[in-house]
């Protein structure tokens, strides 16, 4: 099945909140709710995976169009942002991970 299909099905089949994973570690697809004013759709959650293979925050990055994409993408690429990060680090003491184990149904893109 083509990965337009499978999106296709997952839109029209899938539960309200529920979430596949991708083959790419970090991104899952979460098909979102209609509302009164929007049919159900989709966004891709974007929560990259610590050295314990599961989710870094727990909640990612929702990017609903490449708009949004592109913007995160300009955001993420800013020198001052690296500079902020890096004087955070300074400040802020070290912060220790939890381990438990990853899911296994991935959605090949």
């Amino acid at each position: 099945m083509e990965l337009t299909d499978t999106l296709r099905t997952f839109i029209e089949e899938g539960a309200d909140w529920e979430r596949r994973q991708t083959s790419v570690k970090g991104v899952s697809i979460i098909r979102l709710p209609a509302t009164k004013n929007r049919a159900p759709s989709l966004a891709i959650d974007i929560n990259p995976v610590g050295v314990n293979g599961l989710p870094m925050k727990k909640k990612g990055i929702m990017i609903m169009n490449a708009a949004e994409m592109a913007a995160f993408r300009t955001t993420f690429n800013n020198e001052k942002v690296d500079g902020l990060i890096a004087a955070l680090e300074d400040v802020l003491p070290d912060r220790k991970t939890a381990g438990k184990t990853a899911k296994s149904d991935v959605l090949q893109l």
